[in-house]
């Protein structure tokens, strides 16, 4: 059995993701406070809905989706009802190992990273098994995750990084669509035209970036014509500071979840 304590949005999609690998709505519960939300649930999946300690009393596998600041309450309802070998994933952002573990000491809890783009199954989660977490274990959970996209091992001081990358992502590329589409306007394009235009060309290129032997720098280079119009508009960009930009971006979205972890 796989409980889901915390079935917002993200929760969903891994309820969803699980029942497309073919794990049967009898093998998932649910832990959700919302009756209205969980109710949705009910009907949408046909999961049941249990409380965070009757899901941790009967199931192998926990993944735990509720906000941060209501982990510590959470893990203290479900310590002393897990059973033995239970796996305890934590979605929790910026909630460390050492916290999870020394709440639930001697279980095998991994640490993780997902981002909304799972929600179309286009997603990537960074994993950080912990100290009692057995190698068995930490590829149990690598493959279950996978029902929503790619999944990649970092050690934990990584996190943080990953978060400001992947965790962060699509914020930064939303708001270069926001960007694009605003600018095309100005230039005279009509609203509904402009939106189209850049979230194809958004999404045309990063399904070449994706290609396995893609490199984005000769990509990018292959759309630069010297003197053309690509490279006026680069210029821009570089003039402006662009990569420093992104750097310091990230960084602080990198700080911010050193902080929150603190």
């Amino acid at each position: 059995m796989i409980g889901i304590i915390g079935a917002g949005a993200m929760g969903e999609v891994f309820v969803a993701g699980f029942l497309r690998q073919g794990i049967g709505p009898d093998r998932l519960v649910i832990a959700e406070k919302r009756e209205g939300r969980a109710r949705e649930l009910v009907e949408r999946y046909g999961v049941r809905v249990v409380t965070p300690a009757e899901a941790a009393g009967e199931c192998a596998t926990i993944l735990l989706l509720v906000k941060p600041q209501d982990v510590a309450s959470v893990l203290g309802e479900i310590q002393p009802v897990l059973a033995d070998g239970t796996v305890v994933i934590s979605l929790a952002a910026g909630v460390r190992l050492a916290t999870l573990e020394s709440a639930l000491p001697g279980v095998a809890v991994v640490r993780a990273m997902p981002n909304t783009p799972a929600l179309v199954d286009l997603g990537i989660t960074a994993i950080s098994p912990g100290t009692s977490c057995t190698t068995e274990q930490a590829a149990y959970v690598e493959g279950l995750l996978s029902a929503v996209g790619p999944v990649v091992r970092v050690s934990e001081d990584l996190q943080d990084a990953v978060t400001a990358t992947s965790g962060s992502g699509p914020a930064y590329v939303f708001l270069l669509i926001e960007a694009m589409v605003a600018a095309a306007v100005d230039l005279g394009l009509p609203a509904d035209i402009a939106r189209d235009l850049v979230r194809t060309t958004v999404v045309g290129a990063a399904t070449m970036a994706a290609q396995p032997t893609a490199d984005v720098g000769v990509l990018r280079q292959q759309v630069t014509s010297p003197g053309g119009t690509t490279a006026a508009a680069l210029a821009v960009f570089e003039a402006e500071g662009f990569p420093r930009i992104v750097g310091a971006a990230m960084t602080a979205a990198r700080d911010r979840g050193r902080e929150l972890g603190a």
